[in-house]
Formats: C-alpha cells, structure tokens, sequence
C-alpha cells in the first residue's frame, strides 16, 4: 500500500524515534512510503535545500497517489494539520496518532469526518500496532 506518513519538521523532532520506528515498520510490511525521509535525523537540512514551491507540489502529488495518511502529531505543526486536512478534502483515509498524555489539537480530536481516526498510544511500537489495524481498515 502507498501510504503518506506525516510528522513534524520545523515544529519540533521530540519524537523521531517513534517516527523512525514507524517507517521501519511499515517498509518491512511492504509498503511503500515516499515520506520515509522525514524520519531521517538529517530531514531539516535535507528540507532546506528545497524551495517552500516544490515542497508542497510534491507533497500535494503524495497525498493524491497515496493509498492513506498516517499522521504522527504529538507535536504540533502547521505543515502536518494542512496534510491531514487536505487529505480529507480529497476523500483519503487519515490516521493521526498522538503520544499519550501529549496536547492535541480539538480540531483533530473533535473532526468528525467519517475518513480520519484519532489514537493516542504509549510507545512506538503500540504506535505500529495502530498504524497496522488502521490499514487493515482501509
């Protein structure tokens, strides 16, 4: 499955443990996953090099191709909340994650939209049990 893994850049990289444990995971299921490189700890000056333009065409092209969004938002972000959103917009299946315990935005954990599930979980790899029943789901 094409599955788009969103998560904090600029906002914060407190848990990129827990999004490197994801993308690890989910390329040893078979998926395909063209954000991979956003659990890299180097994303941020890998990101700098490219202009703000093609950062977004080639994350809006992402999210259409995808098969699903899965979301890591324990820290908040404006790129990752417009992701989601668009995702929805465009009838896409959206998982947002979150650690237990962490603020999360009521404009997530309030959406109603039949598309998008909001869960918390307690480690990285309750985080990847999540992210495989939700693509089951799918």
């Amino acid at each position: 499955m094409n599955i788009y893994f969103a998560c904090s850049i600029t906002g914060g990289r407190d848990f990129e443990s827990v999004y490197q444990a994801i993308i690890a995971e989910l390329l040893a299921d078979g998926h395909t996953v063209p954000t991979a490189h956003l659990a890299d700890s180097g994303v941020t000056a890998l990101e700098a090099i490219v202009s703000p333009r093609e950062v977004y065409e080639r994350d809006v092209a992402w999210i259409r191709d995808c098969e699903a969004l899965v979301a890591e938002v324990s820290t908040p972000s404006h790129g990752v909340g417009y992701e989601v959103a668009y995702a929805l917009s465009i009838g896409k299946p959206a998982l947002c994650i979150f650690h237990a315990g962490q603020p999360v935005s009521k404009m997530l954990t309030g959406n109603s939209h039949p598309c998008i599930q909001v869960n918390s979980y307690q480690n990285s790899k309750d985080a990847v049990e999540i992210i495989r029943s939700f693509l089951l789901q799918v």
